[in-house]
């Protein structure tokens, strides 16, 4: 068996914790995962509208392997489930997005958005408490000022450290539609949030107004041909965004040209081969994520079977294509039947911009190594994941005869997809949601 070296330079190892509920819900189901700015914590958002949020462990004389094992550091619940009594719908609890804001205090902001409302909160903690107010006995309750004669000192007690998530604002009844996206401005003041057909720009101190800087909504709705699928903001320039489509089109727009962006100032799209053209075509080039590289030189997106790297400066088609598992394109129509052929995967860039990952099914998931073209399979599993243990690559057969470590596409398991994972911002250490399972690899520890 050849080694995971062989396929790229990073070596990936389960973590002594692989994190999951016992009985698979579907409140338990996660739903978004997002390392913050340092990769010191990771946050996770589930169906049930609860965050996690896991701190990295210190790395100590005594246990040095310990170097980049998470631990559950705060939970809370971010968002509840409601009701539109206007419009009689129910609007889930489910966490669709979560953004870390750059920490500069002792304190970490993190926003975090279901279909329709989008919380700043705020972690902090405490590890010592108040004693020997004034006006209030120790239990909170206020005391008889009758009764008060002498003037004390308050002071600061040690206390068992307490993890507190309180929300700082809320940013609500901006969408008419379910919130795909959010992301947040290089200038940190500002940040966009966008929906099916628009996309709102907000102030962080402003909770009761947003500007529209894009609307794709005609007259009339029948003429509909598209809806927004994702955006995000480029990493360096404050006025610049792109958004994708679900014809497949990324479009770059400049704040700086007109208050409203309906008008993009570039236009990405690869003209489609006449030889593929079938029923799915439109279905499966419908971008489910764009992200910006660190270098913000790049940007890729993913539809249902290819990742795709676009130059900023080259709008007629790719630079590269990657395939991530072509070998479903033959099983497209029972996808279709099954609704899996609607599922939005993710993907992600290294700190590098030299590899990127994305999800598949049968809880696999697909590495791109840029430079030296190669790709691997790798599997999130607790049958297969040991403790400190090297992933070794899978195979999917195709047809024919199948080798022993190969598995064939007939056997794939299409209720276990990884749609949503994350990548460390400086170092090889990733985080993979395998449905109600959080799986965390890093780079092999000699």
């Amino acid at each position: 068996m050849k080694c995971f070296s062989r396929y790229l330079p990073y070596l990936f190892r389960p973590p002594s914790t692989i994190l999951s509920s016992s009985c698979h819900a579907e409140a338990d189901i996660i739903s978004t995962v997002e390392f913050n700015h340092t990769g010191e914590l990771l946050a996770t958002g589930d169906k049930g509208g609860r965050v996690v949020i896991f701190q990295r462990e210190q790395e100590s004389k005594q246990q040095p392997q310990r170097r980049g094992e998470y631990n559950v550091y705060s939970t809370f619940q971010s968002h509840e489930p409601e009701f539109d009594y206007l419009k009689s719908l129910e609007i889930e609890e489910k966490i669709n997005k979560i953004r870390w804001l750059p920490q500069h205090n002792a304190a970490c902001f993190l926003l975090s958005t279901n279909d329709k409302t989008v919380k700043l909160w705020k972690v902090s903690e405490r590890d010592k408490r108040p004693e020997g107010y004034n006006l209030k006995d120790e239990d909170g309750r206020l005391r008889d000022p009758s009764m008060i004669t002498t003037l004390r000192v308050p002071v600061l007690r040690p206390m068992d450290l307490m993890v507190e998530a309180t929300p700082r604002r809320v940013f609500a009844n901006a969408h008419t539609y379910h919130i795909n996206s959010i992301s947040v401005n290089s200038d940190y003041e500002t940040y966009m949030s966008a929906d099916d057909l628009r996309i709102n720009l907000w102030n962080f101190e402003i909770t009761n107004q947003s500007f529209n800087i894009v609307d794709i909504k005609p007259a009339n709705m029948e003429e509909l041909t598209e809806v927004i699928t994702a955006a995000e903001f480029h990493p360096h320039h404050c006025n610049t965004f792109v958004y994708s489509s679900s014809k497949g089109t990324i479009r770059l727009c400049d704040m700086r040209a007109s208050a409203l962006c309906d008008r993009h100032a570039k236009f990405f799209e690869e003209p489609e081969d006449p030889s593929n053209r079938s029923f799915f075509s439109e279905i499966i080039s419908s971008i489910s994520d764009v992200k910006f590289s660190h270098s913000g030189r790049y940007v890729m997106t993913r539809d249902y079977l290819t990742v795709k790297v676009w130059d900023l400066n080259m709008e007629n088609r790719p630079m590269e294509t990657y395939q991530v598992h072509d070998y479903l394109r033959s099983k497209l129509c029972s996808l279709y039947e099954n609704d899996c052929i609607f599922d939005k995967f993710e993907c992600v860039w290294n700190g590098s911009d030299s590899v990127i990952m994305t999800g598949s099914y049968n809880n696999f998931f697909r590495m791109f190594d840029r430079n030296t073209k190669r790709d691997v399979t790798l599997e999130a599993s607790r049958e297969n994941s040991k403790p400190r243990a090297i992933l070794k690559p899978r195979k999917v057969c195709v047809g024919g005869k199948r080798r022993k470590d190969e598995i064939s596409v007939d056997s794939l398991d299409f209720s276990k997809k990884i749609l949503h994972t994350a990548w460390h911002p400086s170092e090889n250490i990733i985080a993979v949601a395998a449905t109600n399972n959080l799986y965390i690899f890093q780079d092999k520890v000699n």
